[in-house]
């Protein structure tokens, strides 16, 4: 769930790369890093946090050049270090940085590899720097002396393309020639691209999402296509070609559950008109199991359920109201680390507007029901809040499977509905019903938008995983890999208020 982008222009790109995350903050609170190319050197700054608290004056200074790429992140593999914050840096051949997002399968194996084979070493537990390493390595295999052209860049992706396993959409400079961008044969992740006139000619820009295209003025063009490859030379010039034997297109389905803005198109897949569509599905369940009368009123939980929520009140002729307001300065709880950081942040980030639960049987909309703990903290709040009645429905289907593709909730034990049936959840959450969307309704909201996606990844409702290489012995060793203890978080937590502080000298 990280966000990516990379831009090449005539005129200096650090402002537009900042912009540009902030418009995809939403995917990734955890650290942000650009890296920016002028001549044959780079220039690089990253750190854990907010992309505004991560770039002052000083660090965008030390920025210069017309070509860069950058990222937000949050940890789907390796830890919250600030080593790990991308982009990643390898020095041979040429020289490349490189930001991913996604999730490698057979990160693992590909470890040995690169040490035993390709005699690469990697200085952290990230997927990424492996990711960094092969491409690097192909380059190398299909190079000689100091000359690169894009069908040589081009075949090395082919090759990455066979060595490695689960999802990666990639920006990364090549310093001296430009930048590159592909996407793993399945589609999972997005990456689209778009362009901007100016007076100095043509800028690109290549982006997880289409909102920081048009937020920053760029005109969409189009997505990367699965297993696809761009390269743009530094004079602006743009190459493509497919890279992949057999590729197909899975987008995830959490990106229109969840994931990203409303605002976005993915895919050719308005996210605001699939959640619309789920919405309108639910609203068919809701009316088979509930009778006229046992609901007052609909509300939604802030912010990624309201079009659902807006749409399944208007199917049903209910009242529509906003019962709880969001603090916006509160990270996703989705995203926060720890059970007990969850719970605490649920009411920092909601408030509920209690008259307008006095007396009432109330149906509270969310995007999905994950961990389920801040839907038993949302049901505990609308009770205080005077409803008679809690009704809780979800737009996506009960999440029972891990997600190994960029998600993160790779444990099984950490999902509610992990072996547990519709009823243990509902009691669960201390709610009085539960309504879980379907999923072929689920899946069949995004192709409703989008006939052409036939195919969506959604591995962690159904469990088919599309990549194919994803076992129980894959998912067990998963979940020790993230039992293994770590440092109690609130203690790094203070640690890096404790560096941020004296960094500010406050």
């Amino acid at each position: 769930m990280c966000g990516i982008v990379g831009v090449v222009s005539n005129n200096p790109v650090n402002q537009l790369l900042y912009d540009a995350l902030l418009l995809l903050q939403h995917r990734g609170q955890d650290a942000a890093g650009i890296a920016t190319g002028h001549g044959n050197k780079f220039a690089m700054h990253k750190a854990n946090g907010l992309v505004r608290d991560v770039f002052r004056t000083r660090n965008m200074r030390s920025l210069p050049g017309n070509i860069g790429i950058g990222q937000v992140r949050y940890p789907t593999a390796g830890s919250t270090s600030e080593e790990e914050a991308q982009p990643f840096y390898v020095n041979a051949p040429f020289g490349i940085v490189l930001a991913h997002n996604g999730n490698l399968t057979n990160a693992d194996e590909l470890k040995i590899e690169l040490f035993k084979n390709d005699m690469r070493h990697l200085n952290t537990d990230s997927d990424s720097e492996v990711l960094l390493n092969i491409l690097a390595h192909q380059i190398q295999e299909v190079t000689s002396g100091y000359s690169l052209d894009p069908q040589s860049m081009f075949r090395a992706v082919s090759m990455l393309h066979r060595r490695v396993r689960g999802s990666y959409a990639v920006v990364a400079q090549i310093a001296g020639y430009g930048l590159l961008a592909f996407r793993d044969p399945f589609g999972i992740r997005p990456l689209c691209i778009g362009l901007s006139h100016t007076e100095s000619g043509v800028e690109y820009m290549i982006a997880s999402e289409s909102v920081a295209l048009e937020g920053l003025g760029f005109k969409f063009l189009r997505d990367v296509e699965p297993g696809e490859a761009i390269f743009i030379d530094l004079d602006g010039k743009m190459y493509n070609e497919q890279c992949a034997e057999n590729p197909t297109l899975n987008p995830c389905a959490f990106e229109y559950v969840y994931l990203a803005r409303p605002d976005s198109i993915i895919d050719g897949a308005s996210v605001y008109l699939t959640r619309l569509k789920m919405g309108e599905y639910l609203a068919d369940k809701v009316r088979n199991q509930f009778r006229d009368g046992e609901i007052d009123v609909v509300m939604p939980i802030p912010d990624s359920s309201r079009p659902s929520a807006m749409e399944l009140a208007m199917k049903l002729n209910l009242d529509y109201r906003e019962g709880f307001i969001k603090n916006r300065y509160i990270g996703r709880t989705f995203m926060m680390p720890g059970q007990a950081i969850r719970r605490k942040s649920v009411r920092q980030k909601l408030n509920a507007i209690k008259q307008e639960f006095a007396g009432k049987s109330v149906l509270l909309v969310d995007d999905s029901i994950v961990r389920g703990t801040t839907s038993r903290e949302i049901v505990q709040m609308a009770r205080e809040s005077g409803a008679k009645r809690v009704i809780f429905a979800s737009a996506a289907p009960p999440v029972q499977f891990p997600n190994v593709y960029g998600i993160d909730m790779p444990t099984r034990s950490e999902l509610i509905a992990y072996g547990r049936s519709e009823e243990e959840v509902c009691r669960e959450i201390t709610a009085d019903a539960l309504v879980y969307q379907d999923v072929a309704a689920m899946k069949r909201s995004i192709s409703d938008v989008n006939p052409m996606l036939r195919n969506i990844e959604a591995s962690c409702f159904d469990g088919h995983y599309i990549t194919g290489d994803v076992s129980s012995a894959y998912l067990d060793h998963l979940e020790m890999a993230r039992n293994k203890p770590r440092p109690d978080t609130e203690d790094m937590m203070r640690s890096q208020l404790n560096l941020n502080l004296a960094e500010r000298g406050d």
